[in-house]
């Protein structure tokens, strides 16, 4: 339970423990809270509701949770997710905590869920911790994506997110254990790619493989090498290539009019339609294009090795899956940090008293947050 009831004091704002103070020493009162955001998203309470629960037993009291949209529905700006209903005085100084608990976790939500609904054949993986901002920020993410993702599942029948990166985390997945390919430090420190996974496959024998392929700009040499040297794995479908080539540069083979004609040969539509610059530069652009994927998948089956997999990373936020699924991109998985907030200011989750002993009353501006039949 983090924070501890202890150390509530120490991370709350100043003026909810003001506001205590004055309850407790001018009467207490019933309060309802209206607890909303002010964009659309996935509802994603649990760890908020969880913590507030946990509160109202530390502190022997009552808070009522009515939860107005289930883990998982879509929620509208300004309407609320669920009132909190209580003594005032227990309640006041938990605001700023359980809405630390509540609004990114519904953007990452509603981020992953867009990204595992628009790519539903593609598994995902969240390899978002290093980008987080401290082991909580972590699980809230983690827990958000496993939301998403059990929505994509029961909509649209998606693969969604099967793995992340950690153990601590892991469980929101169904698994024991994060699952992780290689770094770039391992190539590095091998020296040739074909060393790195030679090290890796005798080392992890049991584990599937999936060899990172940019380090030398050679992706489409060293995945062949890969797959030269471990034909068994890929004639298994144990095998995976990962492409993370820098932005900088294109794939090895590729260029602009490269690029056009390997979407031209595969999907020959994408193109001739009026698309912005950021999604043409998702689609035939340097770095991990749809092009880029498509131009893999070329050279791999080429070559006769069919069964390989290709697992594609950096920088897949919903607007670039949206462009790999217009372009039918065959990518088997993605690992992804990029369902997390990118407008910070978006996953502000708020929360406003509309109800003190029964009586209605909220400020000039909020009565839509009144609380409605149903």
């Amino acid at each position: 339970m983090q924070p501890r009831p202890e150390d509530v004091p120490r991370f709350t704002d100043s003026y909810f423990l003001k506001t205590k103070a004055c309850v407790e020493r001018f009467g207490d009162t019933e309060a309802t809270y209206a607890v909303f955001m002010r964009r659309p998203v996935t509802s994603a309470p649990r760890l908020a509701i969880e913590w507030i629960e946990a509160m109202a037993t530390a502190r022997s009291t009552r808070i009522a949770v009515d939860l107005r949209y289930k883990e998982g529905a879509w929620v509208g700006a300004g309407e609320p997710i669920m009132y909190l209903s209580g003594s005032l005085f227990h309640l006041v100084d938990l605001e700023t905590i359980y809405l630390q608990k509540l609004g990114a976790a519904c953007v990452a939500a509603y981020n992953a869920y867009t990204m595992c609904v628009d790519l539903p054949k593609t598994a995902f993986m969240a390899f978002d911790a290093r980008h987080c901002a401290g082991a909580e920020m972590a699980e809230l993410m983690a827990y958000g994506a496993s939301v998403g993702s059990a929505k994509a599942k029961a909509k649209v029948n998606a693969l969604g997110f099967v793995a992340n990166a950690n153990d601590e985390t892991a469980h929101y997945f169904g698994q024991q254990h994060g699952r992780g390919t290689m770094p770039h430090a391992l190539i590095g420190y091998a020296g040739t790619t074909l060393r790195a996974a030679e090290m890796f496959h005798e080392t992890h024998p049991a584990d599937g493989m999936t060899v990172l392929v940019d380090y030398f700009g050679l992706e489409i040499t060293d995945a062949l090498a890969v797959c030269r040297r471990f034909p068994e794995l890929a004639g298994r479908g144990d095998l995976s290539v990962r492409i993370d080539t820098h932005g900088g540069r294109y794939v090895e083979g590729l260029d602009v009019g490269a690029s056009y004609a390997v979407l031209e040969r595969n999907v020959p539509e994408v193109t001739r339609g009026y698309r912005s610059e950021a999604e043409l530069r998702n689609l035939i652009g340097p770095g991990v294009s749809a092009a880029a994927v498509w131009h893999m998948r070329e050279q791999l089956d080429r070559a006769g090795f069919p069964k390989v997999k290709i697992v594609a990373s950096s920088g897949f936020n919903p607007a670039k899956c949206k462009v790999m699924a217009v372009a039918r991109a065959p990518v088997d998985a993605i690992g992804t940090g990029s369902y997390l907030p990118e407008n910070w200011s978006e996953t502000y989750a708020t929360s406003d008293i509309i109800q003190y002993d029964g009586k209605p009353r909220v400020k000039v501006g909020r009565e839509f947050l009144l609380r409605r039949p149903g």
